[in-house]
């Protein structure tokens, strides 16, 4: 039989399998994403009280079993419920998006330890501090650059140009090239969409800052809305993934 593995956790999402069972996928600290099935979590009043809610943080205990990709769940303690992030429309809208982005560049049992810690400091940002569009602008380019996927801001991808002494207008985005383009390079790119200067200034200022507490407060709104249009489009080229519940977040009253 295989042995219990130990691992911090955060419930991502689940659903009913059967009359009694529960089907939970994860992401874990230790074993990337994990999906198992908790026996008898529809009618357990021990083993998984209140522990497999959407955005919980808990200590997971699982085994896994032959001929199957589906882990036994065997417990989970709760270590953080989150309750917080469902007394508002924006949390729950913000906490839901950074769940499906995270999830959406983790791998099946890859340790993910950065990816698993920067959803566990940003679902706290959120419950303690509440969503805006600064702090996703943050939380969506560190993510990039933990997956893999940094974009180049600082010149152009393709040609090396610098944007300093170079007409600021002319520049566009490539998610096919990762990063800025300049006005000759981005001629060979009919999908390059256009980004202002001020647009550019605040996803540089963003991706350089160390934390989301730097002072965002001279970003415009319609800056950051171009910016992070751009961020979106690229996460979604590089999941290869639509992201459902964008449309969600767009719908609540976030801040700037």
């Amino acid at each position: 039989m295989h042995s219990i593995l130990v691992t911090p956790a955060i419930v991502v999402r689940s659903w009913s399998f059967g009359e009694s069972d529960k089907i939970v996928s994860f992401l874990t600290a230790e074993y990337g994403k994990v999906t198992g099935i908790a026996k008898g979590a529809k009618r357990s009043r021990r083993r998984f009280v209140n522990t497999l809610e959407p955005f919980s943080l808990v200590q997971l205990s699982f085994r896994d079993r032959p001929h199957t990709t589906l882990a036994f769940i065997h417990a989970c303690d709760l270590i953080r419920p989150h309750k917080n992030l469902t007394t508002s429309l924006e949390k729950i809208a913000c906490a839901s998006y950074l769940m499906e982005v995270t999830d959406a560049f983790a791998t099946e049992r890859e340790e993910s330890r950065s990816l698993f810690d920067h959803l566990k400091e940003g679902l706290i940002w959120v419950e303690d501090r509440g969503p805006s569009h600064s702090f996703l602008a943050f939380y969506e380019l560190k993510l990039l650059g933990l997956a893999g996927y940094q974009p180049a801001l600082e010149s152009c991808r393709r040609c090396r140009r610098t944007r300093a002494g170079n007409s600021p207008g002319h520049w566009r985005f490539s998610a096919r090239d990762g990063g800025l383009l300049c006005a000759s390079c981005s001629a060979l790119r009919k999908e390059a969409v256009p980004l202002s200067a001020e647009a550019i200034e605040v996803l540089v200022a963003v991706q350089r800052a160390k934390s989301i507490l730097s002072d965002h407060a001279s970003f415009s709104s319609a800056a950051l809305t171009e910016g992070r249009s751009v961020l979106r489009h690229f996460i979604q080229f590089q999941t290869s993934r639509e992201l459902k519940s964008a449309s969600f977040l767009d719908t609540s009253s976030l801040t700037w």
